[in-house]
């Protein structure tokens, strides 16, 4: 079951525009695991040159789920994001059906990857400190992970040797691998 936080930055969110939102991004239950539920984080905003942006956050228990988009149209841009949406749930699911096919799992057990965000200052110019707790994946997977949150690099623990270890995207568009020791 996914509920909704919907937030407006110079708009106002009313009810059609609430509606319209929950109404195209429940469509994405289908597509869930039964019985999950999430925290939608819908962000609305509008720019003085009149174009909309909307951006959506879906932390799931196996996957965190992150698309914006950018339009002339606020229901245009929702339409953009769902689909958006969708099409990483279809990846990461054909991925993992493959990745199970290959390496015989029966089932496979997701760890909960919650992040909590804390505001901090000092001479160091930190602006924001995330604490994860390591998930055991491969480097596959945690590619995977990497491009569905839009990041450019990703920690996480590699399941075969129990070390960490770190995977990002080069200049050149490929992606790198460091093991940590």
């Amino acid at each position: 079951m996914l509920k909704f936080n919907i937030r407006g930055e110079n708009v106002e969110v009313t009810d059609a525009i609430r509606d319209y939102v929950v109404k195209r991004i429940s469509k994405l239950e289908r597509f869930l695991e039964p019985n999950v539920e999430a925290n939608v984080h819908v962000n609305l905003k509008v720019y003085s040159n009149r174009t909309y942006k909307v951006e959506v956050t879906i932390p799931l228990p196996y996957l965190t789920l992150r698309a914006e988009e950018t339009s002339n149209d606020m229901y245009g841009s929702v339409d953009l994001v769902t689909d958006k949406l969708e099409r990483q749930i279809r990846k990461y699911k054909t991925k993992v059906n493959r990745k199970s096919r290959e390496k015989g799992y029966k089932n496979l057990e997701f760890v909960d990857t919650p992040s909590e965000e804390v505001e901090a200052s000092d001479s160091l110019k930190i602006v924001r400190t995330k604490q994860i707790p390591l998930k055991p994946m491969d480097s596959e997977e945690a590619v995977l992970q990497m491009d569905m949150l839009g990041h450019d690099f990703f920690v996480y623990q590699d399941a075969e040797t129990n070390g960490t270890s770190i995977v990002y995207r080069r200049n050149d568009g490929r992606y790198g691998l460091i093991e940590v020791n």
